[in-house]
């Protein structure tokens, strides 16, 4: 080890006393300099805006992938994604001359006759090349620690883990510079050997990925995709060791080429030593990379690496049964390409390693096949083959795709095997658990495969073996949930495309005539959503008695057609408002109401298994709701009410007249009965408790919402105990604030839906919000740094690096 080390301290000094290791380092220094400077800067001066507007700002809201470390380090062109690219284009100059230049010397004679073993000369120079990369590492860490000080809360375990994988990754540049030195003298030749080494490993996930074994062996030898993981903060054994490997080989092969060179062996011996190498190499990397051989150590902050607790718990509850999971994929249909082989090791690291971490012995099965259905995929690709047959068609797109169409079933085979037109024919996912199944979808979005929420429902309704189910009455014009329209319901509730839609959480949806059905036995939710005609008597009774019987409502009327639902809502106590909800503001139309989220609503939203509502700090949230009825809650039969969304105190009112929005401005009519306070509608009527967050209706008391200003209730919850059941009911003023038209608002009814299933459905996976959110200089202080790091420092490197070479030359 001390001949190692005496050797590396040799190498150091030949290093730095040469112009190329002063020139990386400059380089290196400028371009983390510009980088970090010029992000932090913009940074700066736009929460600098941000704050001179609004003084009370608090820093950066949203998932924690927006925070300013991520930002500075990790962005498009952050100091991380910016140094990675451009780093193989650094280390070749470094690395040309570590062993031809002994060559070339004729020092090379006087090592091989020293008692110094080949293994310390190649140790010592590359332990040098090791420490000299050190020198970078710390170049890096001069950015992280300035970024502790100019923000609060750093990430600092992605950063770090950052670094590891950009150590790593130098350090396998490095040995293969070190290798293609000791093949030739020409240290041109040698630095163009190393780029072309790094660039084909860099590429080597694209070749060949048709074919199963060649696949995964060129996606393990695949440099980038090593160090992903790593720059976001997960650091994995696989991946480590996966380096360490890479670097071993090819200090092996510097090792063995040098022997070959003082040794006259024939060359199939030095080809079986290389091939040796090779193979235990891949060996040790391809044991490493098993799931069940896997170690994982998530360092950032907040654990965004991770799948969330629920999820965790839902694979505990799976114990060690086997879950199997097929993916069908259709050769003609759009997203089909994204299932086939040469995108498989994508779609496992993608959708599936966040679970293998703590379910390894996950079975995977590809099912490869054809088909189409005009009605469901349309007709277009008959477009281009007029006339033609299926299988013609693709038999033609399988030869363009350079695909063997003997690997995909027939249509008939697949049909045989399984219906897949309910899915679409799409790209979809088939899990199987103890005898159950369910389907995984994919979505027509930019993400494309399924998220957590959507993989969690699934493993719980495996598990489970039930699952909540909505009825929505039908047979009166009621909305429809399964037209797209924009007045329609299919986008959050059966629309299969939808990764927000309840199919796609965990839940069941079906219609229901109740002119001539029954209520489906073990129905979650009834569903009454804007009838347009009035309901039979028969319709009437069937719901008083599940009513009756404490099951769960979410009702929705409409201004002008409050007759239709008002019928049903007697029996509760309540009833819609004749008229529609006005105000005059600058931004909407009158009837568009931006309604206030009440704090009930703000602890459903942390809650929603709990059918009580606590105090939670008040946000400024608000909903549109267009054409709004308001609701009108005087005797309602021991419920407990509780308020979720409010009207804006003193400014809107009930309009009762004739509304007209399309010429003059609206205005208050008394004489036409418009209502500006609720209260006015309640002359001889004894008002039941009501308080802003949950409404008690033993106490008789009036509140905030419902005082002389005139605020006005969109939208309530209500519960009672029945037995040993509780009882939910949720009733609206109006039906389009859920519908396809109000897609950023499906989320809020995705919560009703919840609350009124007791919170088992969706499975709240609740995001989790930056830290790093708020930046402790100006853009004028960020502009200061900019000018010492980009244009000082390197200058005092310079400076430094200019003298000692200098001084070395006279000596």
């Amino acid at each position: 080890m001390r001949m190692i080390i005496q050797i590396a301290k040799a190498e150091l000094r030949t290093l730095f006393y040469s112009p190329v290791a002063w020139f990386l380092i400059l380089a290196f220094l400028v371009q983390c300099a510009y980088f970090f400077t010029t992000g932090l800067a913009g940074l700066a001066e736009v929460q600098d805006m941000i704050v001179k507007n609004n003084p009370g700002y608090a820093g950066l809201t949203g998932s924690a992938e927006a925070g300013y470390t991520r930002r500075l380090f990790l962005g498009g062109e952050g100091v991380f994604s910016s140094v990675l690219q451009n780093l193989y284009l650094f280390i070749p100059l470094l690395t040309m001359g570590l062993i031809g230049r002994e060559i070339q010397n004729g020092t090379s004679k006087l090592l091989y006759s020293s008692p110094v073993k080949l293994h310390q000369i190649v140790s010592g120079k590359y332990l040098a090349i090791m420490i000299y990369n050190l020198i970078l590492v710390i170049i890096l860490g001069i950015f992280m620690v300035t970024a502790s000080m100019v923000m609060i809360k750093v990430d600092h375990g992605m950063l770090l883990s950052a670094m590891l994988g950009f150590y790593l990754l130098t350090c396998t540049y490095t040995a293969i510079g070190m290798f293609m030195s000791s093949i030739t003298t020409h240290q041109i030749i040698a630095a163009v050997g190393t780029f072309l080494i790094v660039f084909c490993l860099s590429f080597m996930d694209s070749l060949w990925q048709k074919y199963d074994f060649v696949r995964d062996l060129t996606f393990f030898l695949h440099l980038p995709g090593r160090t992903q993981k790593m720059l976001l903060g997960l650091i994995t054994t696989k991946d480590v060791i996966y380096f360490l490997v890479i670097m071993s080989m090819f200090i092996m092969f510097t090792i063995l080429r040098l022997r070959a060179a003082r040794e006259a062996n024939p060359w199939y011996v030095n080809m079986m030593r290389y091939c040796f190498v090779v193979v235990l190499g891949l060996m040790i990397g391809y044991l490493s990379s098993r799931p069940a051989m896997t170690g994982y150590w998530d360092t950032t902050a907040q654990k965004v690496n991770t799948i969330h607790e629920k999820t965790q718990q839902l694979i505990k509850e799976m114990g060690d049964e086997p879950l199997e999971v097929t993916l069908y994929s259709n050769f003609l249909e759009p997203s089909g390409s994204k299932g086939l082989p040469e995108a498989r090791n994508a779609y496992l690291t993608n959708v599936w390693e966040r679970y293998l971490r703590f379910k390894p012995g996950i079975k995977f099965n590809y099912v490869y096949y054809y088909d189409h259905d005009s009605t469901i995929m349309g007709k277009n690709i008959y477009r281009a083959f007029p006339g033609k047959s299926i299988d013609f068609i693709a038999a033609k797109s399988a030869e363009y795709s350079e695909l063997d169409l003997d690997d995909f079933l027939k249509p008939a085979e697949i049909r045989k095997m399984i219906d897949l037109k309910p899915e679409n024919m799409r790209l979809v996912m088939q899990l199987k658990y103890k005898g159950r199944t369910e389907f995984l979808r994919t979505f027509n979005d930019n993400i494309f495969w399924p998220q957590e929420m959507q993989v969690a429902a699934a493993f719980k309704r495996l598990i489970d073996g039930v699952a909540p189910k909505c009825a929505f009455v039908s047979g009166h014009y009621e909305r429809n949930i399964f037209k797209t329209g924009e007045r329609e319901y299919a986008n959050h509730t059966a629309s299969k495309l939808e990764r927000s839609a309840l199919v796609n959480l965990g839940f069941d949806v079906d219609t229901v005539s109740l002119d001539t059905e029954d209520i489906p036995a073990g129905a979650t939710t009834l569903v009454l959503a804007d009838p347009k005609s009035a309901l039979s008597e028969v319709c009437l009774q069937k719901i008083r008695l599940y009513l009756a019987t404490g099951g769960n409502m979410f009702i929705m009327g409409e201004p002008g057609k409050q007759q239709m639902v008002n019928p049903v809502l007697k029996q509760l106590g309540l009833s819609l408002m004749d008229g529609v909800l006005v105000s005059q503001n600058k931004r909407e139309m009158p009837q568009m109401q931006s309604l206030h989220l009440t704090n009930a609503f703000l602890s459903m939203e942390k809650n929603p298994s709990s059918s009580g509502f606590k105090k939670v700090p008040e946000r400024d949230k608000h909903i549109l709701m267009p054409y709004a009825a308001a609701i009108d809650y005087t005797d309602t039969a021991g419920f407990t009410v509780t308020p979720l969304l409010k009207s804006e105190a003193g400014v809107t009112w009930l309009k009762k007249g004739k509304l007209v929005v399309d010429s003059a401005m609206v205005e208050f009519n008394q004489q036409d009965g418009d209502l500006r306070s609720f209260f006015a509608s309640l002359s001889n009527k004894t008002m039941p408790a009501v308080k802003e967050d949950t409404v008690n209706t033993a106490q008789v008391v009036p509140d905030t919402m419902h005082n002389e200003q005139g605020s006005f209730v969109t939208l309530l919850a209500m519960h009672r105990s029945i037995g040993n059941k509780e009882q939910r009911i949720v009733v609206a003023g109006d039906a389009d604030f859920i519908s396809n038209m109000r897609a950023m608002q499906h989320k809020t009814g995705i919560l009703l839906y919840s609350w009124l299933a007791n919170g088992v459905y969706p499975i709240a996976i609740p995001g989790t919000p930056p830290r790093d959110i708020f930046l402790t200089i100006t853009g004028k202080t960020a502009a200061q740094l900019k000018l010492f790091f980009v244009w000082l420092l390197p200058t005092l490197v310079l400076l430094s690096g200019t003298v000692l070479l200098i001084r070395r030359k006279r000596k």
